[in-house]
């Protein structure tokens, strides 16, 4: 049985969103949507450090989307169904059975990783972008990142692990000693996110 996960190692992330424009794209994602950003570790704005004195900066950075959950909170929640966790690990979004009542987005302890499209969704282009296989948008609904689950069917890897050229991200079976994903949390450190939730996400993050 496969488990996909990823892996990202904030010693190499930079916080360039090169990730999260690549999955705009890929995804045709409609204005102001996004299903992956990064993320500052630091100061109290966005790019800015921890500190005040020239020896006593920090800055990292990590990305943040949906965590693919061993138990996520939002399935469990769903009254019609529409938020599915397939065989292979990855939580999709049933469109068609969506009925825009946010229980996933109220239940899920993961802030900001789910969007509602209200009303029928906008593009600033006039003509869709992104793969042909891409999900179809429409609204009301709610839309989060999928690890891109049309490339994982075909074989390839989610459009961020791509596109990162800092070589920060790592895509693959959990359950294979010999995946990328499980040699990296063989050799290093690493955290995940709220883990005390019990949810069981499945991004882990290289200690920086």
């Amino acid at each position: 049985m496969t488990k996909y996960g990823m892996v990202i190692d904030q010693r190499r992330c930079f916080g360039c969103n090169s990730c999260a424009m690549a999955c705009k794209v890929e995804n045709n994602l409609p204005d102001d949507v996004w299903w992956n950003r990064a993320k500052t570790v630091g100061g109290d704005s966005e790019n800015t450090p921890a500190g005040t004195e020239p020896g006593e900066l920090s800055m990292h950075f990590f990305t943040y989307a949906c965590q693919h959950c061993d138990e996520p909170a939002c399935v469990e929640v769903c009254p019609t169904g529409a938020s599915v966790k397939r065989e292979d690990g990855i939580v999709t979004v049933d469109y068609e059975a969506c009925i825009g009542c946010k229980s996933c987005i109220t239940a899920c302890p993961y802030e900001g990783v789910r969007t509602y499209i209200d009303g029928d969704p906008s593009w600033f282009l006039e003509f869709p972008v992104g793969d042909v296989d891409a999900p179809v948008h429409k609204g009301n609904v709610v839309e989060k990142c999928t690890f891109c689950a049309h490339r994982v069917d075909r074989g390839e890897r989610p459009a961020c692990v791509d596109i990162c050229r800092a070589h920060a991200r790592f895509w693959g079976d959990l359950d294979d000693p010999e995946s990328d994903v499980s040699k990296l949390l063989q050799e290093h450190e690493y955290e995940q996110l709220l883990t005390d939730y019990g949810t069981g996400p499945n991004v882990y993050l290289l200690k920086a």
